[in-house]
């Protein structure tokens, strides 16, 4: 089975790094894509379409936000299941999130070991597509 592709939009370099070293590591996930802001991230998924099965994203960035990737993704009906990894994971910000496309929203505080394990079943899960990236069910 192909590994799970994902992009992820996070600033801070610390957890960028520990993110993808244990994403690939545990989690079948190939890391096909980092950006640090909405801008780039906006771009990459306008470049790239299907290039992910998963997106991960963080909501409060140096430049831009995670909430504008989550409307662009929506707004360019990007195939790829959309999950957030937030500081920020209250109830007022899981609502706007899901409200937005995000299937589910990670604390980073205390919810890194659910999101890996939610990215393992999910990688477990997909079906291969005729351009070789996993389908995701939503």
């Amino acid at each position: 089975m192909p590994a799970l592709k994902a992009f992820i939009v996070e600033d801070s370099p610390v957890i960028l790094e520990n993110l993808v070293a244990t994403l690939e590591e545990l989690a079948e996930v190939e890391v096909v894509g980092t950006v640090p802001d909405e801008a780039g991230a906006v771009r990459w998924l306008r470049q790239t379409p299907s290039g992910a099965d998963l997106i991960i994203v963080d909501v409060f960035l140096r430049s831009g936000s995670g909430l504008g990737v989550l409307a662009a993704a929506r707004e360019l009906s990007v195939p790829g299941e959309l999950v957030v990894l937030t500081n920020y994971a209250t109830d007022e910000m899981r609502r706007r999130c899901t409200q937005l496309g995000a299937a589910r929203v990670f604390d980073k505080s205390h919810e890194l070991d659910d999101l890996i394990s939610h990215c393992a079943q999910v990688a477990h899960q997909a079906q291969p597509r005729p351009d070789g990236n996993a389908a995701v069910a939503r």
